[in-house]
């Protein structure tokens, strides 16, 4: 089994589009989906994100960090939400994928997530988070 992360990417359409949409009928519509993927005992996590116009941007390119405030630039750069699966395969994560209810015009993108085995086993920092993982039950 590995972890797959269901990335949640928005146009400008289908942003607008999601804001036009009632919310008892998306919270339905997800609920349905969230639910499966629950009873399929595939899902780790899941969540949705607020309002870009809400968040901070922390931008590294210079010597000193500048923070800025949204909204941001294209939305394209932005992602509304996640989910994080524990599946066979990529193939596996791709067809939850397309189960998903989503907005027409928008995307998911899909990546695997690294579990903390791959990494090596002799450094610090790996011993030291491997022993935070197994301390609240992540592992």
């Amino acid at each position: 089994m590995a972890k797959y992360m269901l990335i949640m990417r928005n146009t400008d359409a289908s942003l607008k589009a999601m804001m036009e949409t009632p919310f008892e009928e998306m919270l339905e519509k997800v609920g349905r989906f969230n639910d499966e993927l629950i009873k399929a005992g595939v899902l780790i996590a899941a969540e949705g994100l607020e309002d870009p116009a809400e968040g901070v941007v922390v931008d590294y390119s210079g010597e000193t960090p500048v923070v800025t405030d949204g909204p941001y630039g294209e939305t394209k750069e932005l992602f509304g939400g996640f989910y994080i699966l524990e599946v066979a395969s990529r193939d596996e994560a791709v067809e939850w994928a397309k189960k998903m209810p989503a907005i027409p015009g928008s995307k998911s993108e899909i990546r695997r997530v690294p579990g903390i085995d791959e990494f090596p086993q002799d450094n610090e920092y790996v011993k030291s988070e491997r022993a935070w993982r197994e301390r609240t039950g992540q592992l």
